[in-house]
């Protein structure tokens, strides 16, 4: 009897079949594993895109700034540029109203001055009326206070002042100048200088000269040498003058210095050299000042009415303050 089993027949749909499964598991790895590969590269693609977007947003970025700083400084020059107009306007609108002022004080000064050219020689008369001199009775000639003992002459020397034709003092100048020294036969002292202050006889710098026939006629011949140009301004002469009065022999009571400007232009502002004057030489409780001053005018406007020039016109304003302030005279001559 046979006891060996039978034989189990392989099935080849068994094995197709397990082969179909294990292929179909590879090709979805395979799948899978090109999938990955694939996504990796698109999301590469997609970062370098969004990378260069935000770039150019940022150099749009960039330009917009550039572009509102540009219109904000634009805006701020138009801005400052308005003030500085306004300003401008302003400043304008100020050295008008300045200029008008100063015509309506030229104007009204120029009708005082006229008023006063017409009435000078009956002012002058009043003056030579209340005025005690036992030293000389005779006529002034030019009709200014003679009671003084100590005189400083102040004398503008400049072009002006001066015949072109020789470079010399006009000598209608000089011969008013000697007729004012003449008024004072016998004073105690007697010094000149130009308009700038320099002492005219160089060998008695910063002392008085004593009165002699000498000492005058060495200051004649001084005026009508003298080569030194000064300006046309005599306010640095009159500060010098009160100065030097002051210095020398102060405590002595019994002297009465006079200061004679003999001159034609101006050409500052006679406020605040009227203020100055005041302040280097002040009134006493009873109105008496240390220093007389006295001015001689030689401006052409007396003389040629239609050649009348501003320093002409401000020095004889001046002149006229400052005398009257100062208890002196001022005399134009013509």
């Amino acid at each position: 009897m046979n006891n060996r089993k039978p034989r189990r027949e392989r099935s080849d749909f068994s094995l197709s079949f397990l082969d179909c499964i294990s292929c179909g598991f590879g090709a979805v790895i395979l799948l899978f594993v090109i999938s990955l590969g694939s996504e990796r590269l698109v999301i590469i693609d997609i970062r370098q895109t969004l990378e260069k977007l935000y770039q150019e947003r940022l150099k749009e970025l960039d330009d917009i700034r550039d572009k509102n700083k540009e219109v904000i400084n634009l805006i701020q020059q138009e801005t400052q540029e308005e003030k500085d107009k306004i300003q401008k306007v302003d400043s304008m609108q100020t050295t008008l109203e300045k200029i008008i002022d100063r015509i309506k004080k030229t104007e009204f000064g120029n009708e005082k001055l006229v008023v006063n050219l017409d009435n000078i020689h009956e002012i002058v008369d009043a003056r030579e009326k209340e005025i005690d001199i036992p030293q000389n009775t005779a006529e002034l000639p030019i009709g200014v206070p003679v009671a003084n003992n100590h005189l400083v002459f102040i004398l503008d020397t400049s072009g002006s002042m001066r015949d072109p034709g020789t470079g010399k003092i006009w000598e209608s100048i000089v011969t008013k100048f000697e007729e004012t020294l003449k008024v004072y036969p016998i004073v105690d002292a007697i010094q000149v200088m130009d308009a700038d202050g320099n002492f005219m006889i160089r060998t008695s710098r910063g002392q008085w000269l004593p009165d002699s026939s000498g000492s005058r006629a060495g200051i004649m011949r001084a005026i009508r040498n003298y080569d030194h140009h000064s300006q046309s301004n005599p306010v640095p002469g009159i500060i010098r003058a009160i100065r030097f009065s002051k210095e020398k022999d102060e405590m002595d009571s019994n002297k009465k210095v006079g200061i004679y400007i003999f001159g034609d232009e101006f050409t500052q502002t006679a406020e605040k050299v009227l203020h100055r004057i005041e302040q280097l030489n002040p009134a006493d409780e009873e109105g008496n000042r240390p220093v007389t001053i006295n001015a001689v005018g030689f401006p052409q406007v007396i003389k040629y009415e239609r050649h009348f020039t501003r320093t002409g016109l401000k020095f004889a304003n001046l002149m006229r303050e400052l005398t009257y302030i100062h208890g002196g005279a001022f005399i134009g001559t013509n």
